[in-house]
């Protein structure tokens, strides 16, 4: 009934939490595994040995012996997991994130059972943090479970749980351009989800979402020159959003070119180019932002040395937290 799928990559201090999470999961229907490590040099494809060797009718993995992205390759998920899969749904979970609730899949399936219109169910997550960050606890896009619209789903402005997305096999039995070239897979997952249905939203954090591992996206985002990375980011993700507004015809073009100021918009708050963040023509996105970065953005503007000193006192305190 259900795929899971799950990338991986140097997670060994995780893997086992992303493990356990699906081997817990209580349900009616059966389910398959579907692990790709993409040749970690920690211990990571030793731990999913040890699981496939104890579970070979449930975890099916393909542990790389060279790192596939490396070699440009970013749809690691629609080449080596997607075409093997063989439920009629796909759970989708990286390795460094694991389930909470062993009914999580029950309940999706249920839902997208009952719901042959809905193309994507996800949920909200609680987030632990690795290291030394301030940020909120919880990625809950939405206040109570409901139905979101293709529109919604297009150009929102919080983003949803990978670890918490399911959605029906033949979506992704054909891969658009757009997907194949993006530098993330979730977005034109749920883009895909948004041409062919509307979405269910489930208000429980039923997974957690880790950030700032050590081999997260996020963290090796930051490393190097990270303004130009973010640069970069937002090009690729402008053309990914262009190349889905091409493959709908033009169906949801206000809204997709909505979405795409967002986006610069975020690259700005980023790269705290706080100038432009501020400009009036940015107001509605602005306010979008939570209650936490528009402080953050306003004391840094306006009294920069009181937060250059508090910014220090921070990350003295969690330094010393880290050691204890």
């Amino acid at each position: 009934m259900v795929s899971i799928c799950c990338i991986t990559y140097n997670q060994e201090p995780y893997i086992r939490d992303a493990l356990e999470g699906f081997l817990r999961q209580k349900t009616s229907f059966p389910f398959e595994i579907l692990i790709h490590d993409d040749a970690s040099t920690d211990g990571t494809a030793q731990v999913i040995r040890e699981y496939a060797d104890r579970f070979p009718d449930r975890i099916f993995p393909i542990l790389q012996k060279e790192n596939q992205y490396a070699k440009g390759l970013t749809s690691v998920s629609g080449t080596y997991n997607f075409p093997r899969a063989r439920g009629r749904y796909i759970a989708m979970c990286e390795g460094d994130d694991y389930w909470t609730d062993e009914n999580k899949l029950q309940r999706q399936v249920d839902f997208m059972e009952a719901n042959p219109g809905c193309s994507l169910c996800f949920h909200s997550a609680r987030i632990e943090v690795q290291g030394r960050a301030l940020t909120e606890r919880r990625m809950r896009p939405y206040r109570g479970s409901r139905r979101v619209s293709p529109e919604e789903i297009i150009d929102k402005t919080s983003g949803y749980p990978t670890a918490s997305l399911l959605f029906r096999r033949e979506l992704v039995s054909r891969l658009p351009e757009f997907y194949e070239q993006a530098p993330i897979a979730d977005i034109p997952l749920q883009l895909m989800a948004a041409a062919a249905g509307w979405a269910w939203y489930i208000d429980r954090p039923m997974c957690v979402y880790r950030l700032g591992g050590v081999s997260s996206w996020t963290t090796l985002m930051k490393q190097g020159d990270y303004e130009e990375k973010q640069k970069a980011y937002a090009a690729a993700m402008k053309r990914m959003y262009m190349g889905f507004d091409r493959e709908t015809g033009g169906r949801f073009h206000p809204v997709v070119e909505h979405a795409v100021r967002r986006l610069l918009f975020l690259t700005k708050v980023n790269t705290k180019q706080y100038r432009a963040v501020l400009d009036r023509k940015n107001r509605e996105f602005y306010r979008e932002l939570n209650l936490r970065t528009r402080c953050f953005i306003r004391l840094e503007t306006g009294a920069p040395r009181l937060y250059a000193a508090l910014y220090r006192g921070f990350h003295r305190s969690a330094g010393r937290q880290k050691k204890q």
